[in-house]
């Protein structure tokens, strides 16, 4: 059974930068597609970066220029380095993982950006 492991949230200053990781458990991760969501109080949640597996990336376009994503194979880990942060980039960030077959989510990390 395939579960996602995220972590490097927490509250930042307005202009700062903070990197998730999700680590994914079982031996599909190099096969899958590997995403970042987010969801703020009140919204739906949002696509904010994906990255095919084979490298293939694509961001929303508030993020572009600012947030990069990136997966590690061999350590079973996507990153999400997040630079420039705004108080508009405060929510909770969920890692996503997809196959042909199916998709699962983490359980979320808090990213709180504010002075």
């Amino acid at each position: 059974q395939v579960q996602l492991v995220e972590s490097g949230g927490g509250l930042v200053q307005p202009g700062g930068s903070l990197r998730l990781s999700c680590a994914a458990s079982g031996s599909i991760f190099s096969l899958s597609a590997m995403g970042w969501y987010r969801q703020a109080p009140g919204k739906q949640r949002e696509l904010v970066a994906s990255i095919t597996s084979r490298g293939s990336t694509n961001y929303a376009d508030p993020v572009k220029g600012r947030f990069t994503i990136s997966r590690d194979n061999a350590k079973n880990t996507v990153y999400l380095q997040m630079n420039s942060l705004k108080p508009e980039d405060t929510a909770v960030y969920y890692c996503s993982l997809t196959t042909i077959s199916f998709g699962i989510w983490g359980q979320g990390t808090q990213v709180t950006v504010s002075s």
